[in-house]
C-alpha cells in the first residue's frame, strides 16, 4: 500500500510516517506536500499516486479543502487537525477517518484497519460523499481555483459563464470568453456551488443563472439556451428537465 502524507509541520510528518511504518513496515510512504498547491501537483502525476491520504486540513498556503476546489481526488482521505471546531462527528461516520493532533498509534491503526477492510463500491460511495462533507450545506465556493503551469489562478464564480465537459475533460468558461481547463467533474463542481445561481441543464453544462441571455423554445419542447458568451456546442434541456429548470430561473 502506497500512503501520501499531506503535512506542512516536519515534526507532525515525521511522527506520523514513524507510526505508520511501526503499524505496517510494508506501507510506502511515497512522499510528504506541505501545501495546496504541491498536493494539486502530485495528484496530478499519475505515474506515482498513492492509495491513501493522511491530510491535514492546515496547510502552509490555506485550508486543505482548496485541493478539491481544484480537482477531483479519487483516493481515499484520513483528515487530521489540531483543532476541534469541525465536525469531527460527521467526518469518522462519512470518510475514512478524522484524527485529531497530537496523533495517537492506536488512531491511525484504527484508520488503516478501517481502509483495509473496504472495497471499490465502498470507496466510491465514500468518495462521492466528500464533497459534501467538506463544505457545509449553508456555504458555498465564491471562488475556484484553476491550476495553470505552475500557478493558482483565483477565479470569482460571479465572472463563471459555464462549466463544459467534452470526453472526459471539463473546461470553464468565463464571461469574457477566456476558458481554462478545470480537472474536476461536472458532479463535483455542481456540489460546491450555489444551487440559487448555477443550474446542471444537461450532462455537458453547468451555467451561471446571470449569463442567461436567451432562452428558446425548440420544435421538440426542448429548450436551447443562449448564454453571453460562445459555447463550444448548443445547450440544450430536454423535455423532462424544462420545468424544473424554467422554476429555478424565476426563483
Amino acid at each position: 500500500m502506497k500512503v501520501l502524507i499531506v503535512e506542512d509541520e516536519t515534526v507532525a510528518y515525521s511522527n506520523l510516517k514513524k507510526i505508520i511504518l511501526e503499524i505496517d513496515p510494508e506501507i510506502e510512504v511515497i512522499g510528504n506536500t506541505e501545501s495546496v498547491k504541491q498536493t494539486v501537483n502530485k495528484l496530478q502525476d499519475t505515474s506515482n499516486l498513492p492509495d491513501l491520504i493522511f491530510m491535514d486540513i492546515h496547510l502552509s498556503d490555506g485550508s486543505a479543502f482548496n485541493i478539491f476546489n481544484v480537482i477531483t481526488v479519487e483516493i481515499p482521505v484520513v483528515f487530521t487537525t489540531a483543532y476541534d471546531k469541525y465536525a469531527i462527528e460527521a467526518f469518522k461516520v462519512n470518510s475514512i477517518d478524522y484524527l485529531l493532533k497530537p496523533i495517537e498509534a492506536e488512531e491511525v491503526r484504527r484508520a488503516l484497519d478501517k481502509f483495509k477492510r473496504l472495497n471499490r463500491q465502498d470507496i466510491v460511495q465514500y468518495l462521492s460523499m466528500l464533497p459534501q462533507l467538506i463544505a457545509p450545506q449553508d456555504k458555498y465556493s465564491q471562488k475556484i481555483l484553476v491550476p495553470v503551469n505552475d500557478k493558482l489562478i483565483p477565479i470569482s464564480t460571479d465572472s463563471i459563464s459555464c462549466f463544459y465537459t467534452t470526453n472526459e475533460k471539463t473546461t470553464v468558461i468565463l464571461k469574457g470568453g477566456k476558458t481554462y481547463p478545470y480537472k474536476r467533474t461536472l458532479d463535483s463542481i455542481i456540489q460546491t456551488l450555489n444551487p440559487q445561481y448555477f443550474f446542471r441543464v444537461n450532462k455537458q453544462f453547468v451555467v451561471s443563472k446571470g449569463s442567461i441571455v436567451n432562452i428558446t423554445i425548440w420544435f421538440d419542447n426542448r429548450l436551447l439556451i443562449t448564454l453571453d458568451t460562445e459555447t463550444p456546442e448548443r445547450i440544450f434541456i430536454s423535455k423532462n428537465k424544462a420545468a424544473e429548470f424554467k422554476q429555478w430561473m424565476t426563483k
